[in-house]
């Protein structure tokens, strides 16, 4: 049974849900790697004294309210569990912030153990050529979306934007992947003064998968795009044949 032929208002509108699935990828995976909120918990950090004005359950305070005095004997109270409050953390690639103890944030990557400092840089490097493939692929099918020319040209930028867009999804689902295995061993070697008591994956992580599953999508609506124009080229082709051999009485063989 011979394959019925595409119509070119359904290449096009192919085309164009190729376009937006990889430019929505690329302002997925911008944005999340721009974040820090890959990964959100709670740490336990030691109170700070009581200095001042300042009293209450989030600060050590002592026995004697004459605190400036060097003569008066001062006296803690807090012990075990009640030396500590639960501050709320997020962390990304680049840097890992804490609720009030530390406002401007401290780098991620001084965190990680030495031994996979340099996993970490690969999934870095990984994320920055993840970004730059979705790039190009999306310029692609933009070109190929205004292309005028002949339809020959038209399916050899498709194929290659397809073969860019698998490329940067495979790039994105190991970066993805190495930076898990990084946070999941810093949480366990880290700086035992970093180390967070509960944690889980916050909305930057989510819309990193998301781009990945978006490019992959788009990916998929290419090459099933490239393959129908193919199998119309072919249709065209053997009724073209069909109809010169009844024209001209060519033998079948």
């Amino acid at each position: 049974r011979m394959p019925v032929p595409v119509p070119p208002a359904d290449r096009r509108q192919r085309a164009s849900a190729a376009f937006c699935l990889s430019f929505l990828s690329l302002v997925f995976s911008v944005t999340a790697f721009s974040s820090s909120y890959w990964c959100e918990g709670m740490r336990k950090v030691a109170k700070p004294f009581c200095t001042g004005q300042s009293k209450g359950d989030h600060c050590i305070g002592f026995n004697s309210p004459d605190v400036n005095s060097s003569s008066a004997v001062q006296y803690i109270w807090e012990t075990g569990d009640d030396k500590f409050v639960d501050r709320k953390f997020h962390a990304g690639i680049w840097y890992s912030c804490e609720e009030i103890i530390n406002e401007e944030g401290e780098s991620f990557i001084s965190l990680t153990a030495d031994a996979d400092r340099g996993v970490l840089w690969l999934s870095i490097v990984a994320e920055f050529l993840y970004i730059i493939l979705l790039l190009t692929g999306a310029i692609l099918m933009s070109v190929e979306m205004c292309y005028y020319s002949t339809v020959i040209d038209g399916l050899k930028i498709n194929a290659f934007s397809a073969v860019v867009t698998v490329l940067a999804g495979l790039l994105g689902m190991v970066a993805h992947m190495m930076y898990t295995t990084v946070f999941q061993m810093t949480v366990n070697l880290g700086p035992e003064d970093w180390r967070p008591h509960t944690w889980d994956y916050g909305w930057s992580y989510c819309l990193a998968w998301a781009s990945f599953a978006c490019c992959m999508a788009a990916a998929v609506t290419t090459i099933n795009k490239y393959t129908k124009t193919i199998l119309e080229f072919k249709h065209k082709r053997q009724t073209l044949e069909r109809s010169l051999k009844i024209k001209y009485k060519f033998p079948d063989h």
